[in-house]
């Protein structure tokens, strides 16, 4: 007899995901965290000082909320916050100025270069209004047939250049190209490769749908309010358990694993088919992150003011400069001028710091396993469009792709999307298969990042493998 119906190993999104799912389906189930905390990409720790609360991965939310599995957990019932900052995204230029993404999609307009706007609005506006049945095809494997063919062929057309062919050919203007450039880099791609549209359009449009929220008191909130009503389900959580070997879990009749390829071959590899391995092993991480956390003596400086009603701002003057910096991660150039991801949580979350102090989250992209210290050409980027900004820094963390992966390893070499989201791993990831969260063995089933729709904080993932374990057993 088994001692549960299902195992999940790991405790971040995608793991409490599959765990409410099953445990929602009437089924007994146990999760194991390897590390002291539950979270993964979602906890929050005071990484500098006493009273300075900082997000170690994920900080901004468009797919927290947007999520259709996230939309029907009660989360807000076990102390879930979303705050919406006034701007979920400012993009300053060397001018002091600076465009940016509101939620009205005419205020994000007139941020824009004249003519610019209507282009942006004819992208944008066809999507926005129908997000949800756009999200029901996109965030999970390629849906045969699609449920809205016409919305997403619409969605295909746009999203499957690259980012840099699409911009230039839609905006005249360089405040336009700039600002898709930066929502498109959060893909990982060279700006130049198939789909990093993609990534740009998601972005836009879950801003102007939902806004790109903070959750108060830090990204652990997320999990926190998963991880409560998982056990209000009967479900049961047990932490510091590292699962090397099946050998290490009790009796189950399924296994979910939120792992990468890579470990669920060295927990499981003796039980995989030498084919399905094979495939697994081939699998493709790309460019990992180098990322900054400061205490601060105060806001950031910024020369636009639109910069300081944002949540996030991006550092990356135009799409060239952006372009230029993603190609140099792929190739494993050393940068002047990294495309730097700023979030500033404090400013509209009184939580993270003492009275009248601050938080700063920052990093940029690296080449996979990169040990390059990139603190002072971060600095420099945050100084160029914020003078007077290193003055403010009271106390600085740091963290490598080494100790990204050391912190959680499913970052491999600091990789945060558990593998490439290119063209070939897209929606086919980790290989080619009918069900991509079903491995060829019995009862064991992937639930992470490295199976569709991928990367961010949503759980959609887990939500996907739970369903088909279910579907498959019972």
């Amino acid at each position: 007899m088994a001692d549960y119906d299902a195992i999940v190993v790991g405790a971040g999104p995608n793991g409490l995901a599959a765990a409410i799912e099953l445990a929602r389906a009437g089924k007994s189930v146990l999760v194991c965290e390897a590390k002291d905390t539950i979270g993964g990409g979602s906890r929050t720790k005071e990484l500098t000082l006493p009273g300075y609360l900082h997000d170690v991965c994920s900080a901004i939310h468009p797919m927290g909320v947007a999520s259709p599995f996230f939309k029907s957990l009660p989360l807000a019932d076990f102390g879930l916050e979303w705050i919406q900052p006034e701007l979920p995204l400012a993009h300053p230029f060397d001018d002091g100025t600076a465009a940016f993404l509101h939620q009205s999609i005419t205020l994000t307009g007139e941020s824009l270069d004249p003519g610019d706007a209507k282009p942006y609005s004819d992208l944008m506006w066809p999507f926005v209004r129908r997000y949800d049945d756009l999200l029901a095809d996109i965030l999970g494997p390629l849906p045969l047939p699609p449920r809205h063919p016409f919305l997403l062929a619409r969605f295909g057309l746009v999203a499957l250049p690259p980012a840099t062919w699409l911009a230039n050919r839609l905006f005249k203007g360089p405040r336009a190209k700039a600002l898709f450039a930066g929502m498109a880099a959060h893909s990982f791609l060279s700006l130049d490769r198939m789909v990093s549209s993609s990534f740009g359009l998601v972005l836009g449009i879950l801003g102007h749908a939902v806004g790109w929220p903070i959750p108060k008191g830090g990204s652990q909130s997320i999990v926190n309010a998963m991880a409560a009503y998982l056990e209000t389900l009967g479900g049961k959580i047990t932490t510091g358990m590292y699962v090397r070997s099946l050998d290490d879990l009790p009796p189950a009749r399924v296994v979910l694993f939120d792992v990468t390829p890579k470990q669920l071959v060295q927990i499981a590899g003796d039980r995989l088919p030498a084919g399905y391995r094979s495939r697994l092993e081939k699998y493709r991480y790309g460019p990992g992150v180098f990322k900054l956390d400061w205490a601060l003596a105060g806001p950031i400086p910024w020369k636009a003011p639109e910069c300081r009603r944002a949540g996030t701002v991006h550092l990356g003057a135009t799409l060239e400069e952006i372009a230029l910096s993603e190609r140099l991660t792929w190739q494993g150039k050393p940068q002047d001028r990294p495309f730097t991801l700023i979030a500033q949580q404090s400013l509209f979350d009184p939580t993270r710091a003492p009275e009248g102090r601050h938080t700063g989250w920052a990093y940029c992209h690296v080449a996979h396993g990169s040990t390059v210290d990139m603190t002072e050409a971060i600095i420099r980027q945050v100084e160029r469009f914020a003078p007077g900004f290193r003055d403010l820094i009271i106390e600085t963390h740091a963290m490598t792709t080494e100790d990204i992966q050391a912190y959680n390893p499913n970052y491999i070499g600091g990789d945060i999307n558990g593998g490439v989201q290119d063209i070939g791993q897209l929606f086919t990831r980790p290989t080619i298969r009918l069900n991509p969260y079903k491995t060829p063995a019995k009862g064991i089933y992937l639930c992470s990042s490295s199976t569709p729709p991928g990367g961010a904080v949503h759980g959609m993932c887990g939500y996907h493998a739970a369903r088909a374990a279910l579907r498959d057993l019972w």
